[in-house]
């Protein structure tokens, strides 16, 4: 039942991130529905009041009182607006993985990296033009490169973007862009700042990676003033609840065995398990003497467990969970 009628405002990303955050919100439990042409989706909780809007922007509208409340970005949109957004973190959502790279055309194989790139374009006499929607991010990278230092000092590459430009180095320039940044070069820029999962495209596109800028994962991103407001503080904890069950549990399995209690020790022994596993009796005429074992495991340690369940267990039956909330770890606040 809605609570005084009171909403909670939820952003979610449109574009790359969005299958994989409908996919987490739908396995959370949400029924969720989306009409093709809208930007507003409907979920099963009528105290929340879900929006979609590029993970570029998401940040900037969790600041203050009268904005959104909750939001789902990249954590590298995070990082690249954090000068104009100061937004609380609240969970990794350990999916929708990409890095940021810096590529450069493959015809280039003289450059294997971006301090080679600097120095190739410094020795030709040439202006060096970078494309990216990441403008602090890439600003960043580059005021740390040390051949950069070493030809440019503390002087800043132009930025030029429709509404501005500012810096003071003509020789390095980077151009805001407004997506398609891999089809750019050769003849817009020389290089580009990028997101890529696998670099099929920029391989596609002629061109290579030539450095790893950063990694990048969705997270869960609260406006800090929502999380001083009690019943947004609560319910922002129900779907962290939610959220955080679905990230476990795509890390664990639940398995079910049987097994002699004469090797019970052995195999608790070297059985990684959540918490302790639960050891039940067998009962039953021809079942004396045996015990069934049900635990959750690390996904991870699956495989080098088959030898020992192979020599001690019967009967393995292994579940992929849908969920595993951590309930203690989001306690009402008058508990």
């Amino acid at each position: 039942m809605q609570k005084n009628g009171k909403k909670l405002k939820f952003l979610i990303p449109k574009g790359s991130l969005q299958e994989t955050v409908e996919s987490l919100i739908k396995t959370a439990g949400y029924k969720y529905y989306l009409d093709s042409r809208g930007y507003r989706p409907t979920i099963n909780d009528p105290e929340i009041d879900m929006k979609m809007l590029r993970p570029q922007e998401i940040p900037n509208y969790l600041i203050g009182e009268n904005e959104s409340d909750l939001g789902i970005t990249g954590i590298d949109w995070v990082r690249e607006t954090r000068m104009t957004a100061d937004v609380e973190m609240l969970l990794d959502l350990n999916a929708g993985k990409v890095k940021l790279v810096f590529a450069i055309p493959q015809s280039c194989d003289k450059c294997n990296s971006f301090e080679d790139f600097v120095d190739e374009f410094v020795k030709s006499g040439r202006e060096l033009r970078i494309s990216t929607e990441y403008i602090n991010t890439t600003l960043d990278f580059i005021m740390k490169s040390k051949n950069y230092k070493k030809h440019f000092g503390t002087k800043k590459p132009k930025v030029i973007t429709p509404w501005i430009t500012y810096g003071d180095n003509d020789k390095v320039k980077i151009f805001l862009s407004f997506g398609a940044t891999e089809a750019k070069p050769p003849e817009e820029v020389d290089a580009i700042v990028d997101n890529t999962e696998t670099g099929t495209t920029l391989k596609a596109n002629g061109l290579k990676i030539v450095d790893v800028i950063d990694t990048s994962s969705a997270v869960l991103i609260g406006n800090k003033a929502s999380l001083k407001d009690p019943w947004k503080a609560e319910k922002i904890k129900d779907i962290m609840t939610l959220l955080q069950g679905v990230v476990d549990a795509r890390q664990k399995l639940h398995v079910f065995f049987n097994i002699r209690d004469d090797d019970l020790p052995r195999i608790l022994d070297k059985l990684p398990a959540l918490k302790n596993p639960t050891v039940a009796k067998l009962t039953g005429k021809g079942s004396e003497g045996w015990s069934a074992i049900n635990t959750v495991i690390p996904r991870e340690d699956f495989l080098k467990m088959i030898p020992i369940f192979r020599k001690y267990a019967q009967g393995l039956v292994v579940f992929e969970p849908r969920q595993i909330l951590p309930l203690e770890r989001f306690k009402n606040e008058s508990e």
